[in-house]
């Protein structure tokens, strides 16, 4: 061992330090929003709930035809909403989701439907970028922190293609890819169909559990049309804040192991160097000896 290994060694340490600093500083970041973060998914539940059993009762009660209700006969072609990060350093959360929504593309294609792309997060944007594959729209920007008003956005524009003929490029069903925020230490990838909805009869143990009765004025096919979009709009709200949540969990744990191991990179630097550092004291002793005992022999 030289003193150029001590060198490499001592940046070694200095720099896997200076990257410890950083992991710190963004499991702090994350675990100071985590808490905002769940306290929005809690407080966007009762809205996402009532409006949906309002739907639901339109829905059930009522023996009608309407567009985002109904079957479509032949569908064939689906939008898929991918919600991924802008930012990484979240461990396996991006890679997890697009691997779901790769596994849903395969099996709309099976299907024999075509799989139109909407991405929300730079992480899906340059995933798909860089495989040379097309998608209808983006948007990034917050995934960590989402905003009502691209949540709005996102609906339109989904419900505007469900609207649309095949023929001009509309969709017959549209699906969404995100991360279910379930506890801090459980997010699980979960792909939700939101179009045609899909109206389940369940059985009811309790009276407090019977969906409201309504009458409808002027019909409930008006009622529908104002609700669903509004509808959409709050899922599309609620996952994106379920996966908010997610993101931030899971950065929290990334950052905590790549701390973790910084801290053991550093020891192994340590020990490393102080080997080398012995090496070369014991070279230079050694050196010092064998120099005396030429001078004394000769």
């Amino acid at each position: 061992m030289s003193a150029s290994d001590i060198r490499v060694f001592r940046n070694k340490i200095d720099s896997t330090t200076s990257m410890k600093k950083i992991f710190n500083a963004m499991e702090l970041i994350a675990t100071s929003r985590i808490g905002k973060a769940r306290q929005r998914v809690a407080a966007s539940m009762p809205y996402a709930n009532a409006i949906t059993r309002a739907v639901s009762a339109v829905a059930s009660q009522q023996d009608i035809e309407h567009v985002l209700t109904s079957e479509p006969e032949n569908p064939r072609r689906a939008a898929v909403l991918i919600m991924s990060s802008d930012r990484g350093l979240a461990g396996a959360y991006s890679a997890n989701i697009l691997r779901h929504a790769e596994t849903l593309i395969e099996r709309l294609s099976d299907e024999g439907k075509t799989a139109d792309l909407y991405l929300i997060g730079r992480k899906a944007q340059a995933y798909f970028d860089f495989r040379n594959r097309s998608y209808k729209k983006f948007w990034t920007g917050s995934t960590d922190n989402p905003e009502f008003d691209v949540a709005k956005d996102v609906g339109e524009t989904l419900v505007d293609a469900f609207l649309t003929d095949y023929e001009d490029g509309g969709v017959d069903e549209i699906h969404i890819v995100y991360t279910e925020f379930k506890s801090m230490v459980k997010q699980d990838p979960t792909v939700v169909r939101l179009l045609p909805l899909e109206v389940v009869e369940e059985e009811v143990t309790d009276e407090s559990e019977l969906l409201p009765l309504y009458d409808y004025e002027p019909a409930p096919e008006d009622v529908l049309d104002a609700l669903l979009p509004k509808y959409i709009e709050s899922r599309i709200f609620s996952s994106m804040l379920q996966a908010a949540a997610s993101e931030l969990a899971n950065r929290q744990r990334a950052m905590s192991a790549a701390g973790d191991n910084a801290d053991d990179l550093i020891r192994e630097y340590t020990l490393l160097m102080n080997n080398a550092r012995q090496a070369s004291i014991t070279q230079e002793l050694t050196e010092l000896i064998a120099g005396a005992d030429a001078l004394a022999e000769s």
